[in-house]
């Protein structure tokens, strides 16, 4: 198989005020769907997958309502939001002090979630994408 037989073409057509804008971009196999989505909407996706770093003491670890794995799938499905997990993502590692025993990774669907919850976040930063040493907590990874 040939390199160009490992790619493929999408081809997508724009509407706006009236004009139609067609386009094509072409992908090698090793791309993911995201690429075709952010090539899609002008890279806007691209800057929502921003991560919220979230700083959990020890006094929070302890309620297990403070964990998204336990408490977050159980509040979307009462509140009828189920749509939303397929676009949440949420990672976690050790923190390294009592104030921050864990660190949460949420990108701004899962932190709009929290807020929702009645969770009250201890925001310590921001960064484009979870750390490499954090491990999927909730929802769907992030991908480039």
């Amino acid at each position: 198989m040939t390199a160009a037989e490992n790619n493929w073409t999408v081809l997508h057509c724009i509407r706006t005020e009236g004009e139609n804008i067609v386009g094509s971009v072409t992908y090698s196999s090793s791309h993911t769907s995201n690429d075709l989505l952010f090539s899609l909407d002008g890279g806007r996706s691209r800057r929502s997958l921003n991560y919220e770093i979230v700083a959990q003491s020890a006094e929070e670890v302890q309620d297990t309502q403070n964990a998204p794995s336990v408490s977050m799938g159980p509040y979307l499905i009462e509140s009828g939001q189920t749509q939303l997990l397929t676009t949440i993502s949420i990672y976690s590692e050790r923190g390294e002090s009592r104030e921050q025993v864990r660190l949460l990774y949420m990108n701004a669907v899962a932190l709009r979630v929290w807020k929702d919850m009645g969770k009250k976040p201890s925001l310590i930063g921001a960064r484009y994408r979870p750390s490499r040493t954090s491990l999927l907590t909730f929802g769907v990874p992030f991908s480039e």
